[in-house]
């Protein structure tokens, strides 16, 4: 095969899907290697490769939306920093510049270009959410430097030749530098996995280079995203999001307003607020990336992620504001406002398509628990655990229970959490009553119980807890007259905890989080009194609630509907 090449369906099929396999491949690297349990178990990375211009190709399948998206402008940034002929074979680039890429310093970018006989053919990073960057780990930091380490784009190795100096500046900016260390040679590994197999693929099938098969996938994938956006009414459509703060200050406002043009979508955040005093602040890659994880879920939701599917959609943000903040604020929890774009934009676009979008849900923002401190023998130890909640319902389906959505994180078993630190999970349980009632009901949220152990015989080192959260004082709203899911809470010791600073914890503390339920979609009236009992039955729903919220009295003990009763029940309620 040859540039210029007509690939036909089939072929570019098998190829297509190649060069996915080989972005899962290194993904498997990365599970098989890291030493994070927050990479290993909760999938906090992405891998991803792009032709020799930067364009993105493929990125793995398990990819977290906020790495992903901010991936694909950001690495094509990176790569057209230096010239083409700068780039040399055993090359390896690393940086956590939350403005060049994923938005705070904990993602860490390792980039190496891709070369076959002895021309550059491709780039691949992987990004991974280190546990572990050093600095202040806390919300209410007040400047990007008390964050943590900042990594300007360097060098790690150059032409093959490890710098140590790198890796020695890393190690004494860290808690952990062993299971840092580790988990960046994973990334490496993950590097070296993609380069091989591109290679691999280039010999095998006797392309020069991937320019052919990149044009071919990244156009297809743009006229397909086109395509489904072009079914809807051109317009202009509005929501604004009111995003919590610290106490005694203003809320954040989100305004959002949604053109859709012909097969292009511009969404402009005009009119939103300017950056906070604390870490809440977007930079525009990761306001983007959950704009964009939006509007691809609304249309084209199967197709895979690659330059193609980011070309229709535009982005206006304000420069200052919150969602387009400028170096050197404080970027480290820009989750806690990042996650709520999705959110926005499926609420601006509610009318416009009603089936596709879902309610709000209790994970928007993900919960991120940083727990470290020392062993009592003087070890370091250091742990992060995201969390989720109800999942917002939808037209056709309820809400998925304890969800971390729009982040799409996975779970840190218990077991795992507790071999890497000292602490003791006491209680992980779905929350009764806690999801939003509709037609379609929001999904529950979780409530975790955390005890710092006591020892009589040897006193413990204290525990320090920072986390970043939100739902704290507004719930997850339903939509099309489904009711909001219950609030978060975070206690210590059965008292408000703060969730912006950083929380010393005593041997013998006991910390409570509620995750927050997911919203309701459509009248709770007009929910089967069947699903309602059915709930009853597993625990999920009360007998209370469900007379109160749904209309639907149940015999208390066999939880079989009263049909006469209901009926009255619910025309009174109209």
């Amino acid at each position: 095969m040859s540039m210029g090449i007509k690939f036909d369906p089939i072929t570019l099929e098998i190829l297509w899907r190649r060069l996915i396999s080989i972005v899962d491949e290194a993904d498997g690297a990365v599970a098989r290697t890291a030493f994070s349990s927050l990479l290993r178990d909760a999938h906090d990375y992405t891998c991803m490769f792009t032709d020799e211009k930067g364009r993105e190709l493929a990125q793995g399948t398990f990819a977290t939306p906020g790495q992903s998206g901010a991936m694909a402008l950001g690495i094509k940034g990176l790569v057209n920093k230096l010239p083409r002929d700068a780039y040399r074979p055993g090359d390896v680039f690393i940086t956590n510049d939350p403005w060049a890429l994923a938005g705070h310093l904990n993602d860490v970018c390792v980039m190496s270009p891709i070369f076959h006989k002895e021309r550059l053919v491709a780039f691949t990073a992987c990004v991974f959410h280190h546990s572990d960057i050093g600095g202040r780990v806390s919300s209410d930091n007040h400047d990007v430097h008390e964050d943590g380490l900042f990594i300007p784009l360097v060098k790690l190795y150059d032409a093959g030749r490890l710098n140590e100096a790198v890796f020695e500046l890393i190690r004494w900016n860290v808690r952990t530098p062993e299971e840092v260390i580790g988990d960046i040679r994973s990334q490496i590994a993950a590097n070296h996995v993609c380069a091989e197999k591109v290679s691999q693929m280039l010999d095998e099938t006797g392309l020069e280079n991937l320019s052919a098969l990149a044009d071919e996938i990244i156009g297809r994938t743009e006229r397909s995203m086109r395509e489904a956006i072009e079914k809807i009414p051109d317009g202009v459509y509005r929501a604004t999001g009111v995003i919590e703060q610290m106490e005694g200050r203003e809320d954040v406002l989100i305004k959002a307003a949604v053109e859709v043009k012909g097969s292009d979508i511009i969404v402009d955040l005009a009119g939103s607020s300017p950056h906070v005093d604390w870490g809440g602040n977007v930079v525009l890659n990761f306001t983007y990336a959950y704009v964009f994880m939006a509007v691809k879920s609304i249309f084209d939701p199967d197709i895979p992620n690659n330059d193609g599917s980011t070309r229709p959609i535009a982005l206006k943000a304000p420069e200052g504001s919150v969602v387009n903040c400028a170096y050197p604020v404080a970027v480290a929890a820009r989750m806690q406002i990042g996650h709520f774009l999705t959110e926005i934009v499926y609420r601006a676009l509610a009318d416009a398509v009603p089936k596709r979008v879902i309610a709000a849900s209790g994970g928007t923002p993900a919960t991120m628990n940083v727990f470290y401190g020392k062993r009592g023998d003087g070890r370091p130890w250091h742990s992060v655990v995201i969390r989720g909640g109800g999942m917002g319902a939808g037209a056709g389906n309820d809400g998925y229970y304890d969800y971390i959505f729009p982040a799409n994180g996975a779970n840190t078993p218990v077991e795992i959490f507790e071999s890497d630190t000292p602490i003791i999970v006491e209680r992980r349980e779905l929350i009764p009553d806690s999801g939003g009632p509709g037609r379609m009901k929001g999904g529950l949220g979780r409530r975790e119980v955390f005890r710092i152990p006591s020892d009589s015989h040897a006193p413990r080192p204290p525990v320090n807890l920072g986390i970043q959260s939100g739902r704290l004082r507004y719930p997850a709203e339903g939509l099309f007259g489904g009711k909001s899911g219950a609030k978060a809470q975070f206690l210590v010791n059965n008292e408000k905890g703060n969730p912006y600073g950083l929380t010393r914890l005593k041997p013998g503390d006991v910390v409570t989080m509620d995750a927050a339920g997911g919203g309701g979609y459509g009248d709770p009236l007009e929910r089967d009194p069947e699903l309602v009992a059915d709930d009853a039955a597993e625990g999920y729903v009360t007998i209370e609630r469900a007379r109160e919220d749904f209309g639907v009295v149940l015999d208390s003990t066999t939880f079989k509907v009263d049909i006469e009763a209901t009926g009255a029940l619910r025309k009174k309620g109209r």
